[in-house]
């Protein structure tokens, strides 16, 4: 089996109107925003808290700070497995464009930002769970993530990909509780700082069966790195308006979703270890629900094992052994 699966994108304006549609992952930080009786305030404070940080960083020719603003798009991939038409929901990423509101352009931003994968749900809640369960030690599974990998790298080289996208994604997540981080000399005007990690972690080893490599940077007034998941050469291959389009809407997530680390008081210095015990934070005045968010993670994994990886199985088998891993010709 050496043909590529077929991948279809859906894109939805992500405002203070959205509403997640049937399908979305109900753990990805949008949807979990966008839902209760507080959802249209959630996505209207999230949405202003991007455009504040984005015009923040985005400071020349901008004395008034409101030049420009962001607009998100969510990008819908769904996968039909048999050509049968019935599709199964793949991965949902973010775009993000920019609004000069002074010379009336709109300009491309970045795709990628947020990443969601019923698929990585299944790795990660329900393979990698059982296969430790009752060990007296921590070990991953073989073959652990290379068919989420190959998958999130045949989308990349796909037409639908190609059709819609002009640069390859970067994928922007926050940096592991588990690791100590390092600052070193590089810096960059828009991203920061850079920091290397003492180890490489769980997901950095995932994301790299993906065909992503990882660099950790933190931007000007953050209170510690983000991870940026990229293919290529990050630096040069972005502007630094797509650059700060990611870090806004991003750093707004997890200023949401982790305060102990993005909205922490102290800011992280030249040895940083993240903490979510770390008590001196500030809360945004923003509803995200955790608790939620780790309880369907699990139900998610299950939903992929049932829908996806039983039922194809072998086929996924076949394909996997022949597939050939492709640079991203975007």
């Amino acid at each position: 089996m050496n043909t590529d699966f077929t991948f279809m994108i859906k894109i939805t304006g992500l405002d203070e109107h959205y509403q997640p549609a049937g399908n979305t992952r109900a753990t990805t930080n949008f949807a979990n925003l966008a839902r209760g009786e507080n959802r249209q305030h959630n996505l209207r404070n999230a949405l202003k808290m991007i455009d504040n940080r984005f015009n923040a960083l985005a400071h020349w020719d901008n004395l008034k700070g409101d030049r420009y603003s962001v607009e998100l798009e969510i990008i819908s991939v769904e996968m039909d497995i048999e050509s049968s038409g019935q599709t199964f929901p793949s991965i949902e990423v973010l775009k993000t464009s920019i609004v000069d509101h002074q010379t009336n352009q709109r300009i491309e931003g970045i795709v990628g930002n947020n990443f969601s994968s019923y698929v990585r749900d299944y790795d990660f809640s329900i393979l990698l769970s059982e296969h430790n369960k009752g060990q007296p030690s921590f070990s991953i599974p073989e073959h652990f993530g290379e068919l989420h990998g190959k998958l999130f790298q045949s989308f990349l080289n796909s037409s639908a990909y190609k059709t819609h996208f002009n640069k390859s994604p970067v994928i922007c997540l926050s940096v592991a509780e588990t690791k100590t981080y390092q600052r070193i000399a590089n810096q960059h005007p828009v991203l920061g700082f850079e920091y290397q990690p003492n180890a490489s972690s769980l997901t950095e080893q995932y994301f790299k069966k993906m065909g992503l490599q990882v660099r950790y940077f933190m931007p000007p007034n953050s209170a510690a790195p983000l991870a940026f998941y990229f293919v290529g050469d990050l630096l040069n291959d972005y502007t630094n308006l797509e650059l700060i389009s990611t870090i806004s809407t991003m750093e707004t997530f997890q200023k949401i979703y982790r305060p102990e680390i993005y909205n922490a008081n102290a800011v992280a210095g030249q040895t940083y270890q993240p903490n979510l015990k770390n008590l001196d934070y500030s809360l945004t005045h923003i509803v995200y629900d955790r608790e939620e968010r780790n309880r369907l993670g699990i139900e998610q994994g299950k939903f992929a094992e049932a829908q996806f990886i039983k039922p194809y199985q072998a086929m996924f088998d076949n394909w996997s052994a022949s597939y050939k891993q492709q640079p991203c010709l975007v």
